[in-house]
């Protein structure tokens, strides 16, 4: 018979085994897949145009936003919108807020656009204090027929907004046919948006 005995009646010490510290590398795996996205952002969806959008060719989502408040043009109140007012004229919808840095700069742009004959152009102004808004719009100029209040952000996540600012185009019969994400430049508002609006505008006349 074999014996398992040491010695003198003692036995080996035994040494606790510790589990591995899972949770120390929990944020080594986070950091690491969203440095991953980023990367797969910027090598194969660099261009934010080619990110697919489901609303495409699909109504626009029920909404109805109150003004901002206090915001006037002259002695008359600014007023909201709903999805009625996106019915019987092709409606430019343009998501900003005052703290947006790439909506200041976009917007001499859409002092031009809101020029267009044939259009009404609308701004969704996304999580700001009006305070701000009213700010923002009585420094640069309110180049918009309505303002929506959307301060808590739900009416943006209807229409799939990505970040701001980003700009829609809705045919007469309340379609989304165009979405451009990102700031216009006077390249892509020329070359991009200014023809993409006239082909829907052509197509809605048609």
């Amino acid at each position: 018979m074999t014996s398992h005995d040491t010695g003198a009646g003692q036995a080996e010490p035994r040494t606790a085994k510790r589990g591995f510290p899972v949770l120390v590398l929990l944020p080594l795996v986070v950091f690491a897949g969203l440095a991953a996205l980023f990367l797969f952002k910027l090598t194969l969806g660099g261009d934010p145009q080619k990110i697919p959008s489901a609303l495409i060719n699909k109504p626009a989502p029920e909404f109805d936003l109150p003004p901002v408040e206090g915001l006037t043009e002259g002695h008359t109140a600014v007023p909201g919108f709903s999805r009625q007012d996106l019915s019987g004229k092709i409606s430019v919808v343009n998501v900003f807020a005052s703290w947006c840095v790439p909506c200041r700069q976009e917007h001499p742009l859409l002092e031009d656009l809101a020029k267009v004959e044939g259009i009404q152009l609308l701004g969704i102004n996304y999580k700001d204090k009006p305070e701000n808004a009213r700010r923002f719009l009585g420094s640069l100029g309110n180049p918009y027929q309505r303002v929506g209040a959307d301060t808590a952000g739900r009416t943006a996540i209807e229409w799939g907004v990505y970040g701001v600012p980003e700009t829609f185009v809705i045919d007469g019969d309340g379609m989304i046919r165009y979405k451009f994400i990102g700031p216009l430049s006077s390249e892509t508002y020329q070359n991009v948006f200014l023809p993409e609006l006239k082909k829907i505008m052509a197509s809605d006349k048609s």
